[in-house]
């Protein structure tokens, strides 16, 4: 389950930025001052990104699910930011549909392949716009893990 693997220190409401890189940095840089990730980790997602895209359109809420290779991480964690205003990402699959993303799940994944496993728990959360509507506007880091326990406890 999701929501056991947040912890509030890698949960960022209202963040302000307006580039890609400038989010990855904002919200990677933590998983780093955390221990969970290598220094390089950073540079990896801004990479990978550019290269393999990871935002989707949920019913008109752009969604952005950045991963990087296993080598970037020492132990495997997901971080989760709202924004303050979207940020302009690509959409998963293609090389130039736009999709302006205001919520962010992060992942640092340490095993091979586990990445599947964690977008896919990710995806049967956000398939829910009522739950998105409900991220975007949580006020503080717990409402967000409970809005994200209790959808997963209802799937």
């Amino acid at each position: 389950m999701i929501w056991e693997d947040l912890e509030n220190n890698l949960i960022h409401i209202n963040v302000n930025a307006i580039t890609i890189a400038q989010i990855m940095e904002k919200v990677g840089r933590n998983f780093i001052k955390e221990g969970y990730c290598k220094k390089s980790f950073v540079e990896a997602l801004i990479t990978r990104e550019i290269e393999f895209p990871t935002a989707l359109d949920i019913d008109g809420i752009g969604v952005a699910i950045p991963h990087t290779d296993i080598s970037h991480v020492n132990k495997a964690k997901i971080s989760i930011a709202t924004l303050k205003q979207p940020i302009t990402f690509t959409h998963m699959g293609t090389d130039d549909e736009a999709v302006d993303v205001s919520l962010i799940f992060m992942l640092a994944i340490n095993e091979p392949n586990a990445h599947i496993d964690k977008i896919q728990q990710i995806i049967s959360i956000i398939q829910d716009k009522q739950v998105l509507e409900n991220l975007l506007n949580a006020k503080n880091k717990q409402a967000i893990i409970d809005i994200i326990r209790e959808k997963e406890q209802s799937l």
